[in-house]
């Protein structure tokens, strides 16, 4: 059985270049950074290298405001807790985050981590398409309000955010601005100067690199306090060492995205639009959701009305095709998705979510194959429900 991946937004294959980029890493080069001798340095010079051309590829214009971390989640940890912290302690007043409710477990964890703590939290609404709204924003900052943390694109429906008025509206009350652009960067273009981003988390993996590594990239001037403490690598901001291959390899990911980024984005949307618009016209009882035109060109996200999204992903897998429920890190969860349920979803709505991410490996046969197998597995999950006779 030849099988179909379409659950980019979850992981993607490690690229033939970036695993010829880590290689010497893990074989010749195998000194510790931090050595000053020969091998050391050698090694040195890749994260340098790698530093770079992260930062060349979210527009930050000095390497050294991108820090190293293990992934996209310690990415959000240090943003978050690192900069609640270093500001009260600059300003015992400033113990107030925004955030919203659909945010990843990522930021939200640490956000109710912070509430533990004494911090205030404001959870944001969204609209319907998961959008949250600039005025609702403005409404709930305070001069007390230390961080916003508001992400560029949602992993679940992939809808992007406006994340420059949102800074902008954060940056006028006094307040930094972070924004989680794991599933943003190296899919669509960012410009953090442009958009007046204080911090950004980014991952490896999500981007044809390998697992094990992110980053988070620090607005050069600002302090915020590590939540790792040692040897003081990463400027201190991030101590223990490096993972040098994984780093070296995060860093070609990042090279090759931003030359692929026109031809990523017009490959990928006009893929995702033909799958759309199949779906939608060749299964009854299906619903797109998140924006139709702010979105991530990889991202195509449904309800089917009568169906179960898990036996639904079971059916597939079993034909032999990939796909999700929703975020990969929740699924161990067994919990409905917290995303739907902000956008006002009923339990039916959410049970029946689909989510397809697809890359520039995916072709039209492949979504042709799929949409037959999925439209089939609809009718026979459909014929098993209880409510058969509301989906004939």
């Amino acid at each position: 059985m030849e099988r179909i991946y379409l659950d980019s937004a979850a992981s993607t294959p490690v690229a033939d270049e970036v695993i010829n980029e880590m290689i010497p890493y893990l074989k010749q080069q195998f000194g510790n950074p931090s050595s000053i001798h020969y091998f050391g340095r050698e090694t040195n010079r890749a994260l340098q290298l790698a530093r770079k051309r992260v930062a060349d590829l979210i527009g930050a214009t000095k390497p050294l405001e991108i820090t190293f971390t293990s992934g996209g989640t310690e990415a959000d940890n240090l943003a978050i807790k690192g900069t609640a912290e270093y500001v009260r302690i600059k300003d015992p007043s400033k113990n107030h985050i925004i955030t919203s409710y659909v945010e990843h477990d990522a930021v939200l964890e640490p956000c109710r981590d912070l509430e533990r703590l004494g911090y205030k939290v404001t959870f944001l609404p969204v609209t319907k398409e998961c959008l949250v709204e600039p005025k609702v924003l403005k409404e709930a900052i305070m001069s007390t309000t230390a961080l916003v943390s508001i992400m560029y694109a949602n992993n679940e429906v992939g809808t992007i955010q406006p994340v420059k008025e949102l800074a902008r509206i954060a940056h006028e009350s006094g307040a930094l601005f972070h924004t989680d652009a794991v599933q943003a960067a190296g899919k669509i273009s960012v410009d953090v100067n442009d958009l007046g981003i204080d911090l950004l988390s980014m991952s490896s993996h999500k981007i044809n690199g390998p697992k094990g590594v992110g980053a988070l990239y620090i607005r050069n001037g600002l302090e915020i306090m590590p939540i790792i403490h040692g040897g003081g690598q990463e400027s201190t901001m991030r101590s223990g060492t490096e993972n040098v291959p994984g780093i070296a390899g995060f860093g070609k990911a990042c090279e090759l995205a931003k030359a692929r980024m026109t031809e990523y984005e017009n490959y990928v949307s006009s893929l995702r639009d033909y799958f759309v618009d199949k779906v939608l016209s060749e299964i009854p009882y299906s619903r797109l959701n998140g924006s139709r035109t702010s979105r991530l060109a990889s991202n195509a996200h449904f309800t089917f009305f009568g169906v179960n999204g898990e036996d639904l992903i079971i059916k597939l897998d079993e034909s032999g095709i990939a796909a999700s429920t929703g975020s990969a890190c929740s699924v161990k969860k067994q919990k409905p998705s917290h995303v739907l349920k902000a956008m006002g979803f009923s339990y039916e709505e959410i049970t029946g979510s689909l989510r397809i991410s697809l890359s520039m490996k995916n072709t039209k046969e492949e979504v042709d194959r799929t949409v037959n197998v999925l439209a089939e597995v609809v009718r026979e999950l459909r014929s098993l429900s209880p409510f058969k006779s509301k989906y004939a």
